[in-house]
């Protein structure tokens, strides 16, 4: 029952109780000889039982409805900041017509979402001061071994991969397998061609990973710089269609970071299990908000069943998190997978005078 059916009840059943009340005492003073009376006796040339007991319920249906409206709104003003709140936007509370009881609650949400703030700005402090310890102390060791092995990888594992992959295509389209008439040679065929679609998933695989063996930092790079080198890249080296748009805006450093990694992470899983032929990239800024969205046309898969069992899901959430925002996957089978971080901004004293 809504709030407004709920002050309608009410005004109606307190009407019916101020009915019987001020009916019974006006018998009471003028006392009937008979109850056919209650039916003679007119107001306005109505029976004055049915008038006055009209009015009274009409009186109660239209004060349930103005209250119940009034709570309502009073209501959704409030619902409306939590959800605001919910979304990691932080806004001023509502001011007009508010209730001194709905205002006291409007004054807690106030002091959870100035502590949230206050904790979401120490958590992009202490994932800036991370960031720059983990630069300094062990990222060249780590960017060391890491481009040793994508080395290794790429002039070994890659190349002998791309030459099998052109071997397989070349005996392939000596092939014509609708040229071929015997059975065990058409089968022959259709075997090597399903070699070769293993062979070009091996080659994703190996890109994937290759991805994946890249330095964590940006060397120097805002994120703008190394989100556009690393799609240049990636679309020079694989048959997907990317799209991106990068709008240039700054960000502190461990906020870049983080974002740059969920960027990798969602991109390389996009090329070891989506089958995606187009990948859409967008970064941009609205108002104090820093929106991530990765987007692809692959096979897409369940979301809920996935979060338990995958490390890269998790890790994405996790450094989201760390820096205050939220993260959202939306995927629907055999029609994509949509993944979207929203990381707010938030100005400090200084920026704010400024």
């Amino acid at each position: 029952m809504s709030i407004v059916q709920r002050q309608i009840l009410w005004g109606m059943s307190l009407a019916f109780l101020l009915f019987l009340f001020l009916t019974s005492s006006y018998f009471w003073v003028h006392p009937l000889d008979h109850w056919s009376e209650l039916w003679e006796r007119e107001l306005m040339d109505i029976p004055f039982i049915v008038f006055t007991a009209s009015v009274s319920l009409g009186l109660g249906l239209v004060f349930g409805i103005f209250t119940g409206i009034y709570w309502r709104r009073q209501l959704q003003h409030v619902e409306g900041w939590l959800y605001q709140l919910q979304e990691g936007r932080y806004s001023e509370p509502p001011q007009a017509d508010m209730l001194p009881e709905t205002g006291l609650i409007s004054e807690r949400i106030q002091k959870v979402q100035k502590q949230m703030s206050e904790k979401t700005m120490l958590s992009q402090r202490l994932a800036n001061e991370k960031a720059e310890e983990q630069e300094t102390r062990i990222q060249e060791i780590i960017s060391q071994e890491r481009n040793r092995l994508a080395r290794e990888l790429h002039d070994s594992v890659s190349q002998q991969l791309f030459a099998a992959s052109m071997m397989m295509s070349a005996i392939n389209e000596t092939k014509d397998l609708a040229a071929v008439p015997d059975p065990v040679e058409a089968r022959e065929a259709k075997q090597l061609k399903m070699v070769e679609e293993m062979i070009h998933k091996s080659q994703l695989e190996m890109r994937a990973l290759l991805l994946h063996l890249r330095p964590a930092a940006l060397k120097g790079k805002t994120l703008q710089e190394g989100a556009k080198e690393l799609l240049i890249e990636l679309s020079q080296k694989v048959t997907m269609n990317i799209h991106w748009k990068l709008e240039d805006f700054p960000l502190d450093k461990g906020v870049e970071d983080h974002l740059f990694r969920i960027l990798q992470e969602s991109v390389s899983n996009t090329l070891r299990h989506s089958q995606a032929a187009k990948l859409d990239v967008l970064l941009i800024r609205r108002d104090d908000m820093v929106i991530l969205r990765v987007s692809d046309d692959g096979i897409g898969f369940d979301v809920e069943e996935s979060k338990a069992g995958s490390y890269g899901l998790q890790n994405m959430h996790e450094r989201a998190g760390e820096i205050g925002g939220i993260l959202k996957i939306v995927s629907v089978k055999n029609k994509g997978t949509k993944l979207e971080a929203k990381i707010p901004i938030l100005k400090t004293a200084g920026e704010e005078d400024d």
